[in-house]
């Protein structure tokens, strides 16, 4: 009954929610006599910061409209190559028609988005690193209340499928990244290709804070895993998904209950956030403002899980470590990265990642061990946290030029 009391809870303030957002703009608007009385910047702040609190937060657009491909700017287009119920797989196909750039051959990139609540806008500052020297797709995973009971249930093997059906559709010439939750899966999905003896792999995989081996300096999120009996988990946050959505009697991971978790693990630092978002706003410095309205809009945004994934996630990675252990059997096929022998492997690790532990993603090289040495690569940014190490300066700057440098090596 938990998410049919959330989304009555939704319902009945939505009427509040409203009255904030319009009487913000009511003590803001030039045209409005309210602008000019006294307190009015005040008076407004207050508005915004309930209509923000309180709101029903969509999945943001990617927004990525130009790149810039050897000094010259191109159009971006998004295209949907391959529609699954759980996933789309969407490629930003870059213009170049009458362009001098027509004939450029940029590497072929598969960007696997985390399916861990946030949604893949997640990864927009990471497609836009990408794109300047790679021609970039990216699994973008669909919200599970929106996909209908009659397709069926997602589990973690149908991850893995997925991930080899995109492979082998961009085959060949590919280079597969991924970040933070992926690395598991993908890395299943390329071991079980390479035990099969596919003709057909991908030239390199790029692992990015990822819990390839949880049992390496395990952070806070390892160890509600770990605290916790795997029934609780069935138990207490597993719902259904109500009648208002399409994908009505889904057994889900509610994204309402995971975005709870991620603020429950710094609850002062959003406190604070919000309160300078505040501050900021009687100020008048709507700079400062719109970076915490950017932040908060893509944080805010969660989508739910598919509830056989979610715990088969919990039990296989974070409980039983099958991966590192070789123990991990995917519908009677065991899990051999060892098998792996001409795929070149790259890992990423931030200094300060307070998600994926040091080590965490670095132990993908000794589950790899067939890779020859010179294929092998791995680096750990410096003051660099587990978001810094996909998104920001220090990605742009630090990191990007690496996986760069590595794909044109290895390609």
């Amino acid at each position: 009954m938990l998410y049919q009391l959330h989304e009555m809870n939704r319902t009945l303030l939505s009427p509040l929610i409203q009255w904030a957002e319009a009487s913000s703009k009511l003590f803001t608007s030039p045209v409005s006599p309210l602008a000019h009385s006294p307190f009015s910047q005040r008076i407004a702040a207050g508005y915004e910061l309930i209509f923000r609190l309180g709101k029903q937060y969509e999945k943001p657009e990617f927004g990525i409209t130009t790149a810039e491909v050897n000094g010259i700017t191109v159009d971006i287009v998004e295209d949907i190559v391959i529609n699954k119920p759980f996933c789309n797989l969407l490629h930003f196909r870059k213009d170049l028609s009458g362009s001098t750039l027509a004939k450029v051959n940029l590497p072929k990139v598969l960007l696997v988005a985390p399916l861990s609540g946030h949604h893949a806008t997640l990864l927009r500052d990471t497609v836009r690193g990408l794109l300047p020297n790679h021609d970039v797709y990216i699994t973008d995973w669909t919200d599970a209340r929106m996909v209908h009971l009659d397709k069926g249930a997602f589990h973690l093997h149908d991850y893995i499928y997925y991930v080899q059906d995109f492979i082998r559709h961009l085959s060949p010439d590919l280079h597969v990244i991924s970040v933070c939750q992926p690395t598991v899966p993908v890395l299943a999905a390329i071991s079980l290709m390479a035990s099969d003896g596919e003709a057909v792999m991908p030239k390199s995989m790029v692992m990015m804070g990822g819990p390839i081996d949880p049992r390496k300096s395990p952070t806070q999120v390892n160890d509600l895993a770990t605290d916790k009996p795997f029934s609780w988990f069935e138990n207490t946050v597993i719902y259904s998904v109500p009648s208002n959505y399409p994908g009505v009697g889904r057994k889900v991971y509610p994204g309402f209950l995971q975005h709870a978790g991620f603020v429950a693990m710094n609850p002062r630092r959003h406190a604070e956030s919000h309160w300078e978002f505040y501050l900021h706003l009687r100020r008048g410095d709507n700079e400062s403002a719109e970076e915490h309205r950017k932040f908060y809009d893509e944080y805010n945004a969660v989508l739910d899980m598919p509830a056989e994934y979610y715990l088969e996630t919990i039990q296989t990675v974070f409980q039983e470590f099958r991966l590192p252990t070789g123990t991990w059997e995917v519908e009677g096929k065991l899990v051999r990265p060892q098998d792996i022998t001409n795929v070149a492997l790259f890992t990423i690790e931030g200094e300060l990642d307070d998600i994926s532990g040091s080590g965490q993603t670095r132990a993908a090289h000794e589950l790899c061990k067939h890779i020859p040495k010179e294929m092998k690569h791995h680096y750990t940014a410096p003051q660099c946290g587990h978001y810094g190490i996909f998104s920001g300066r220090r990605w742009r700057e630090m990191i990007v030029p690496q996986i760069t440098e590595f794909i044109r090596t290895h390609g």
